[in-house]
């Protein structure tokens, strides 16, 4: 059996974080008993992590994490170091928010020996025109500094070998902000063993969405210096 640790960030994320952990809690038992999910509370304002201890004892195979905050980006890169430490196989990557769909999982699991990224494309996401617009600035943006074309750099619906996230996570910044576009457009350029499918993305199941367009100008302007930099490592 695969050891496959499942990794979500979590940022405020009081009013979903129990039943986002009762829906991929199924999930993490069917792959095995070695399998982990693994939440990091990433200095929460509200009770999240309160929350996540109290539902330790009911799911036997949820470690609850907490560090200060850091932002999304390199709480997902202290997730994927912690997979690793604790000799994973592969690491699954998405939110805390409820966007995501569980049942969806399970084709990347199926392929998991033949790819060594496996990633969703949103398709028809239902969360917001200023995130479409995100996706389509990043796309760009991988476009401009990478030269290659990637479906959906940042989905957060991502199963990874992590041998080879291992290799590439050694060029990449522990604070890096848009970790999850960088690893993408690096395992397209290096030619690794890449697949995406369309997934369902579907509204929060609660709290704030903090996307807005003055924040997504600064996000693309901001990733134009940081993928520079990291082009010129590659």
């Amino acid at each position: 059996m695969s050891k496959i640790y499942f990794v979500m960030p979590a940022y405020n994320e009081a009013e979903n974080i129990e039943s986002v952990i009762a829906q991929w809690h199924p999930v993490v038992e069917r792959c095995g008993s070695d399998c982990r999910l693994v939440i990091a509370n990433d200095g929460s304002k509200d009770n999240t992590f309160a929350i996540m201890q109290s539902l330790q004892a009911k799911y036997p195979q949820f470690v609850a994490l907490d560090k200060p905050n850091s932002g999304h980006g390199a709480t997902v890169l202290y997730l994927y170091r912690y997979a690793i430490e604790h000799g994973a196989d592969y690491v699954f990557q998405t939110d805390s928010d409820g966007q995501t769909d569980p049942e969806e999982f399970r084709q990347m699991y199926d392929n998991r020996e033949q790819y060594d990224f496996q990633i969703g494309s949103r398709a028809g996401r239902q969360d917001g025109f200023s995130r479409v617009v995100v996706t389509k600035t990043l796309k760009l943006v991988v476009w401009l500094m990478f030269h290659v074309w990637v479906e959906d750099a940042n989905t957060p619906f991502r199963l990874m070998k992590t041998e080879r996230l291992q290799s590439i996570m050694e060029v990449i910044p522990p604070d890096f902000f848009l970790s999850n576009v960088a690893i993408a457009a690096i395992a397209v350029k290096r030619g690794e063993r890449c697949k995406w499918y369309p997934i369902t993305f579907k509204p929060r199941q609660g709290g704030v969405n903090s996307i807005n367009l003055k924040r997504i100008f600064k996000i693309g302007w901001k990733a134009l210096g940081d993928f520079r930099e990291l082009n010129k490592k590659l």
